[in-house]
């Protein structure tokens, strides 16, 4: 299992609550393996955030443990 970053903006025209998914380079979902590295990312980066904006982590809802009925 992994785990992916939540950037949480509010839409300046309409003021509602906007969630983005962080992508790596390749703009696929970006996935950290380790939760202590995924939250010291988090940090960094809400404290380097010059518009306000809130991180969060986000646990990754593909990643479906193998078991012997979905090994198929």
């Amino acid at each position: 299992m992994g785990y992916n970053i939540m950037k949480i903006m509010k839409d300046p025209n309409t003021g509602k609550k906007v969630n983005v998914l962080l992508t790596d380079g390749l703009s696929q979902i970006w996935t950290i393996k380790k939760l202590s590295e995924v939250t010291r990312i988090v940090k960094v980066m809400e404290e380097n955030s010059d518009s306000g904006h809130k991180y969060e982590v986000r646990g990754e809802p593909c990643s479906i443990p193998k078991t012997k009925k979905n090994k198929e």
